[in-house]
């Protein structure tokens, strides 16, 4: 018999911590194969589902960062204190870490754009030996929308890592300023093997992606994560469908190369 690919299963609330009043990282419990920018339908009966990236992984645990954004998220984080959450996938290609091994990578990411890509950084701090350098830039609106801050606090101890706010609204732990600003300034040894990484906004992406392609970076070292517009997570309700791409099936993750093409 063939498995319904729209019945979902369930899975134990194994910790929640809060970032901002509308966003909270979920630990759930999951043992099973997936890598970090992959997304699960994450749902509640009665409410509906949502696309929700992967933002973690663990000990046969998974995180996801959601924003209360709607009516399945603000259910969410209405109703999770002790119960469990419907979970199917996961789905979508996410980040291959192999693929940016061996030269330096650079990781631009907006606000929580930053959750897809954390899986990655993770990986290289764990494993700094397989980089020849990892710069993470990461921005978010104001000091109090900035997520992560346990993870901000460690990674520059194995990475160079820039946080910056739009604006600082007085703190002074931050810097104002676009990501954007601080790309002319990469120091890169060798272009020919540097990789990027682009996640955020669209606005966000397109500028960070023109800015790393003039200092120097090629169009086949960098992947983007196009993340907009996803729902059944399978192909089959065509809604993420820009031209002859399902961004659910053959991204989110897209080498540029193929990203660049994917104009709505």
């Amino acid at each position: 018999m063939n498995k319904n690919e729209y019945v979902p299963f369930l899975s134990e609330i194994k910790g929640v911590k809060k970032h901002t009043e509308i966003e909270y990282t979920f630990t759930m419990d999951y043992d099973g194969p997936v890598r970090p920018g992959q997304f699960f339908e994450v749902s509640l009966p009665r409410y509906g589902e949502a696309p929700i990236s992967v933002s973690g992984i663990g000990q046969g645990t998974i995180d996801f960062t959601i924003r209360k954004v709607g009516k399945v998220t603000g259910e969410v984080f209405e109703q999770y204190i002790g119960n469990r959450l419907f979970l199917r996938g996961p789905y979508g290609n996410g980040f291959d870490v192999s693929a940016y091994c061996g030269g330096e990578l650079v990781i631009v990411a907006g606000g929580t754009g930053l959750s897809p890509v954390r899986g990655v950084v993770e990986h290289f701090y764990e494993n700094p030996s397989e980089t020849e350098g990892l710069t993470v830039i990461t921005g978010f609106k104001s000091p109090q929308d900035v997520l992560f801050k346990e993870d901000l606090a460690k990674w520059p101890e194995k990475m160079k890592l820039i946080v910056t706010v739009d604006k600082a609204e007085g703190s002074e732990t931050y810097p104002e300023g676009l990501v954007t600003a601080y790309i002319p300034d990469l120091t890169i040894r060798d272009f020919d093997s540097a990789k990027a990484i682009v996640v955020g906004p669209p606005m966000m992406m397109k500028f960070s992606v023109e800015a790393l392609l003039e200092r120097g970076f090629k169009e086949k070292n960098i992947w983007i994560s196009q993340e907009r517009k996803m729902c059944c997570g399978i192909g089959k309700c065509g809604h993420c469908k820009i031209g002859d791409s399902y961004v659910c099936l053959d991204g989110p993750v897209f080498n540029y190369t193929k990203g660049k093409e994917l104009i709505d």
